[in-house]
């Protein structure tokens, strides 16, 4: 009896976040190893349907760097990196596209079905909902670097995307975009679905990979800061707390919460449910990064 009331219990606490994010929207980025962990994702898709059924309107935006890495090798091409981007050719874009806006995406897709949602893969085979530009990156002389077709994005047809969530529907969109020319160009995950949540306004934006959110110590799980301002964030960038990859992140979370993006959530997507437990309870399970702190935080933590 004690195990069935701490469940309700727990559907009450969920409730009040329910309501409150009624018809919100949340784009959630895939990436990292959460991809290659079939559980582990199993558990994210659940939780995403659990959401559009609950009254949300999740968007998915995803990435497949392993993927892609695995098919470009099996192919007799050895992956190149410049400053963190994948170095994109013709025949890499071939892969990219292949794996990211077809394989992966699809069967995101299906997989949403099979547990019982409504999906829609937006990819170039159905509807692009991601327009963009080469990406422009210079090295440390001013010097343009060549990334081949790389991408960033620059529109978004959040139109297309907010009819089909409001039909309850639930859009897949892979990390590719087309240009004006009519070129496909591979872009970062994380700018994308960056890209998406400031066209939608979108309530939250949710990082899900392999990091537990902004750490205190990078050593320790246990200092994990639960809620982040905009001003800590920059502190803890400047006196070395948040460090190496992270910072990147960090900082174009505050450039997106500056474009109306409400707050954004780094979730170590590994954990069970960890989707769940982040939006649906007080105390949540990874970082979430917003503005400001209001004084009286102690119930605001979703």
């Amino acid at each position: 009896m004690q195990e069935a009331i701490a469940k309700a219990d727990t559907l009450i606490e969920a409730l009040g976040w329910i309501r409150r994010f009624r018809d919100k929207v949340t784009v959630i980025k895939l990436g990292g190893s959460l991809m290659e962990q079939s559980d582990s994702l199993l558990h994210v898709l659940v939780d995403i349907v659990f959401m559009e059924t609950v009254g949300m309107r999740p968007v998915v935006v995803h990435g497949g760097g392993a993927a892609i890495s695995r098919a470009m090798d099996a192919a007799g091409i050895r992956p190149q990196f410049i400053q963190g981007r994948r170095f994109t050719d013709e025949r890499s874009l071939e892969i990219v596209e292949r794996v990211l806006a077809g394989e992966i995406n699809e069967a995101l897709s299906r997989r949403i079905e099979e547990l019982g949602g409504r999906a829609m893969s937006l990819n170039f085979r159905t509807t692009c909902v991601l327009y963009g530009r080469k990406a422009q990156l210079s090295d440390d002389q001013g010097r343009t670097l060549d990334l081949g077709h790389v991408g960033e994005v620059t529109r978004v047809d959040s139109s297309l995307i907010e009819k089909m969530s409001q039909a309850g529907l639930i859009p897949v969109i892979p990390s590719m975009c087309w240009d004006d020319n009519g070129h496909k160009l591979n872009v970062n995950a994380d700018t994308a679905a960056m890209a998406v949540a400031e066209a939608l306004s979108a309530e939250k934006l949710v990082f899900l990979s392999d990091v537990p959110g902004v750490l205190r110590d990078k050593n320790d799980p246990a200092s994990r800061v639960h809620t982040l301002s905009a001003p800590e964030a920059r502190r803890l960038i400047r006196e070395g707390v948040v460090g190496g990859g992270m910072i990147p992140k960090v900082e174009a979370c505050l450039e997106t919460l500056q474009r109306g993006v409400k707050k954004i959530h780094i979730v170590d997507g590994r954990l069970r449910h960890s989707l769940l437990l982040e939006i649906y309870t007080t105390s949540g399970v990874g970082t979430e990064i917003v503005q400001t702190i209001p004084p009286d935080a102690s119930n605001q933590r979703a």
